[in-house]
């Protein structure tokens, strides 16, 4: 019977539909990641990195690059989860630990084993870490642990712990004796009097469901209810599949959707009745369909944690992946006709019905299947007067009720045109392998009337314009203009570089906003009507540029879709000036050559791919806005090795990494290079980001924007930088600038240490070359002191030899002025000697005369006469005329003898004088008016009062005596 009933669980799986439209899936491969095949339990930080508890330690992942952490005892890692202490908690064999960033930003590991007693240090694997407030709780098979940052608390298990988790703020276990039990108080009490689920069956996810009721997922049987303290079964037409299949995990997707992770059948998204939504499996894209784990992220991208890798489900992607019965066939059309979704692919004509009120068409449920006879290259699809038309290899057809009907005997039919917009049309224009069909619509039916002569060129791109002439474009001959004569007949003219074209090669024609354009290689040109020639259209020139366009399509809101070389744009009209966007997902995914968009509406865009179509879900797609942040997430210094200096974290796992001010690291500068890493966290969208950065200090200018992300820098000289990174998405947001500030030291012949040593040399130089310097001056200047010596004294020989001769000179001067002057002075005193003898002599006649008178008149005048000859006063005056001639000659020696000897009398002072000047004793004798007896008494008075002793000789000693000079 149990045989019976897994045999019938593969027709039921076969017969699930799935939505047509699948976002992508991403597979990261243990070469990938490089670490081990299994991964257990995922966790997400505020910066949006990723944690797996992984066989060979904690896994992470920053949106670019994969890091591995083991534990010291190199055991597997069964769970992770981070505290509300922003550390990252892990459980392993034997082993309970976190890892949090150390002073180089690289995560490090703290074991906390050793602080649970003793006894309860042999626990096997923990398998789930639960945060509650500021508690983390540890399940493994026999005991449950609580940590409240200092110590443990062991919770035995009554039998054997099978789950640990919370929801709705309630923390719930399952004991496989008790069942299901909550914890409060700080005791673990069963929520229901018996166990009611089967023994040995472990709950595997405990979720909200709707209002306060709880989905309970188990590993064999499926799904329950909680609500109201009552735990019911979740009957559902997939009970079996999920019983067959085992569910490993879960989690909520919205309010209505969950996640289901399958041991057996990947990943199905069910509703609140256990309707399946949507499947994942390897025929999906999984690497394996065993799911060990599901989390879902801060941009509601689904992880799944497999037997063997990782894989992504962009699960809130606009984009979805269509491909027909999972063909592999390129999409070339595509059309929407009586709520049917017609695709045209290499393999031949699909059709899927569509679910009715659903917004976004890929969210519809259904299996496409083959339009009978249809199989081969499709081309063109086209709804007409309500007639649904295939352009087709083999021809030219209508479809009605799922077959064919054909319209053309002619093979290769590329598209339809109707030749004005009135409904029903009177006749349409379709293009083929060798020119332009036309058809006539009569009795509810097209039929072709006209193949267009003397033109046989391949038509797949053509369009009418407003006067009705019809032009048409081959990649590799050039444009074509067709009208049509009043005769009924057509002319054809070719339009090339003489025309305007930039080149004849790759022109396409297109109709947008009612103006016949060419894409070209040289940006978009349109038709000159007045002057017949073809010029670059102003307006797509502003936007695009002159870049190469291969592809044009309007849709419903006006916007402009466009394909440059592999790449899709949109020109979006939406907002006060045109909006350039492009959309890097899928670039290189459509088909080059053949490119097709199928615009619906703004939530259904379709576009061909080279396996099947992607839906756009434009609006959503703008709308759409996950928060950009870059990180740097290593720094690292080389030279002939390399060095980490920087390991991703400035601070916890769940804070704003932002570098601490007082924390900037010096770096030698004998490392040659530095390298920065950075990424943002942004799964699903790393095609849609660009970065740009710069080094301040070093270069001011921020870099073009680029996919880089990783930036080195060589022979940076000494200084201050600081890194600067930021990140721009594809609608042209832009992320804060993330910064990483460093110091270069400068070389060690440049360091302070060297220059105080430079400083101290230079100091000590100086100091010797002063020393060398003085010693060079003093001897300098002993040598110019000899010199001058030897120059002074040879001057003052000559100096001496001149003065002597001025001296002998001025002494013969002197004496001979001295001669002249004591001439003038012995004349004087002579003179005053011949005065004294003539008076001497008058006097002496008088007297005889008065003897020989006898008049006493007379004798009384002569006698009056006498006494004023006797009278002195004259002499007196022609000695002081005398004295100050004297002493003007020889240099005030008078004054000099009155100074030395104040007690010397005038004689004596006269005396002095006469005997100075050499004079005889008789001269003196007659100048003094005394004897020559009386002059040598005078004399010795003189050398009395003068103290000589006997042996001086007065002449000597009044000669002696210098006055002042």
């Amino acid at each position: 019977m149990k045989q019976l009933l897994i045999a019938l669980c593969f027709p039921i799986a076969a017969l699930c539909q799935n939505t047509i439209g699948l976002p992508d899936i991403i597979n990261y491969t243990k070469q990938t990641y490089n670490a081990g095949l299994q991964n257990w339990d995922m966790q997400q930080d505020k910066n949006g990195n990723i944690y797996c508890a992984n066989n060979e330690g904690l896994l992470t992942f920053d949106g670019k690059n994969w890091n591995i952490y083991p534990l010291p005892n190199k055991t597997n890692v069964r769970s992770v989860a981070i505290g509300s202490d922003n550390k990252v908690y892990v459980g392993g064999q034997d082993e309970i630990g976190y890892f949090s960033p150390g002073k180089n930003g690289l995560l490090q590991y703290t074991a906390l084993t050793q602080l649970i007693p003793i006894k309860d240090r042999t626990f096997g694997d923990v398998w789930d870490i639960v945060t509650v407030k500021n508690n983390i709780f540890f399940r493994a098979a026999n005991k449950i642990f609580k940590f409240n940052s200092q110590s443990f608390e062991t919770f035995n298990a009554p039998s054997e712990w099978a789950y640990l988790g919370i929801c709705n703020n309630v923390l719930f276990a399952q004991d496989y004796k008790l069942g299901v039990m909550t914890f409060t108080n700080n005791i673990w009490q069963p929520l229901f009097n018996t166990n009611i689920l089967a023994t040995n069956d472990p709950i595997t996810a405990i979720l909200p469901a709707s209002g306060d009721s709880i989905l309970i997922t188990t590993l064999k049987n499926g799904l329950y209810i909680l609500a109201q303290n009552r735990l019911t079964k979740l009957n559902s037409s997939n009970d079996q599949l999920f019983k067959h299949d085992r569910i490993y995990a879960a989690t909520k997707v919205t309010q209505q959707y969950t996640a289901l992770a399958t041991n057996n059948n990947g990943v199905y998204i069910i509703d609140l009745k256990g309707n399946i939504i949507q499947r994942f499996s390897k025929t999906e894209g999984l690497q394996n369909n065993n799911v060990l784990n599901i989390f879902l992220d801060n941009q509601s991208n689904l992880w799944l944690g497999l037997d063997n890798g990782i894989d992504l489900i962009a699960y809130n992607s606009a984009i979805k992946h269509i491909t027909p019965a999972l063909q592999n066939g390129s999409g070339y059309a595509a059309i929407i006709n009586e709520n049917r979704l017609y695709i045209g692919t290499s393999n031949g004509l699909y059709s899927v019905p569509l679910e009715n009120n659903i917004k976004d068409i890929s969210f519809s449920k259904g299996n496409f299947s083959l339009v009978s006879n249809t199989f081969g290259q499709t081309w063109g699809l086209a709804s007409i007067n309500n007639q649904l038309l295939l352009g087709h290899h083999e021809g030219a057809f209508t479809i009605v009720n799922n077959s064919l009907q054909s319209i053309s005997p002619n093979s290769g039919f590329w598209n339809f045109i109707p030749t004005s917009a009135t409904f029903p049309t009177k006749q349409m224009i379709a293009g083929n392998y060798r020119g332009i069909s036309f058809f006539d619509f009569n009795n509810g039916k097209f039929t072709e009337t006209l193949q267009l002569p003397d033109f046989h060129e391949s038509s797949r791109f053509f369009a009418i314009d407003k006067d009705d002439h019809i032009w048409v474009s081959h990649p590799y001959h050039g444009v074509y203009q067709i009208i049509k004569n009043t005769n009924g007949s057509f002319t054809s003219t070719s339009f090339g570089t003489k025309q305007g074209l930039p080149s004849l090669l790759n022109n396409h024609v297109y109709k947008v906003k009612n103006e016949v354009v060419i894409a070209t290689e040289k940006g978009v040109y349109n038709y000159n009507y007045a002057k017949n020639t073809f010029e670059p259209s102003l307006f797509y020139k502003k936007i695009l540029g002159d870049q190469s366009i291969r592809y044009l399509k309007e849709d419903q809101s006006g916007n402009v879709w466009f394909i440059h070389e592999k790449t899709l744009g949109v020109i979006d009209f939406s907002g006060k000036e045109p909006m350039l966007i492009y959309l890097p997902e899928l670039n290189n995914k459509m088909l080059s050559g053949f490119e097709f968009i199928y615009p619906v509406n703004d939530n259904n865009i379709f576009l061909g791919g080279e396996n099947g179509f992607f839906n756009i879900n434009y609006e959503k797609y703008k709308n759409n806005l996950p928060k950009l942040q870059v990180q740097i997430r290593a720094v690292k210094i080389i030279d002939k090795r390399d060095s980490l200096i920087f390991g991703g974290y400035f601070k916890d796992v769940n804070e704003a990494q932002i570098q601490d001010a007082t924390a900037i690291p010096s770096i030698k500068s004998n490392w040659k290079t530095i390298h920065f890493e950075f990424a943002a966290a942004l799964f699903g969208y790393q095609s849609n980001l660009t970065y740009s950065y710069r080094l301040k200090g070093f270069d001011d200018t921020w870099s073009e924007w680029t996919k880089r992300t990783e930036k080195e820098y060589t022979n940076l000289p000494e200084g201050k930088y600081t890194f600067e990174v930021k990140v721009r998405s594809n609608l042209g947001n832009e992320s804060a600038v993330s910064a990483y500030a460093f110091t270069i030291l400068p070389p060690w012949y440049a360091s302070i240490w060297a220059k105080l040593f430079y400083l101290i040399l230079l100091g000590t130089a100086l100091y010797y070359i002063n020393q060398w310097q003085h010693k060079r001056f003093e001897k300098k200047q002993a040598s110019i002191k000899e010199e001058q010596k030897r120059q002074l004294y040879i001057s003052e020989l000559e100096l001496s030899k001149t003065e002597s001769a001025l001296v002998a000179l001025r002494n013969e001067k002197l004496e001979d002025d001295i001669n002249f002057k004591n001439s003038e002075l012995a004349s004087s005193a002579m003179h005053l000697v011949k005065k004294g003898e003539l008076l001497t002599k008058i006097k002496s006649e008088l007297t005889h005369i008065m003897k020989g008178l006898d008049n006493t008149q007379a004798i009384a005048e002569i006698k009056k006469l006498i006494k004023s000859l006797s009278e002195d006063d004259n002499m007196d005056k022609e000695w002081e005329h005398f004295s100050k001639h004297f002493d003007k000659v020889h240099s005030d020696f008078l004054v000099e003898l009155k100074e030395k000897h104040p007690t010397i009398t005038p004689n004596e002072l006269k005396l002095s004088a006469y005997l100075r000047m050499n004079l005889s004793t008789k001269e003196i004798a007659q100048l003094m008016n005394i004897s020559v007896r009386g002059v040598e008494i005078s004399r010795y008075r003189l050398r009395k009062k003068l103290e000589l002793p006997s042996e001086t000789s007065l002449f000597d000693y009044l000669i002696g005596i210098q006055g002042k000079v």
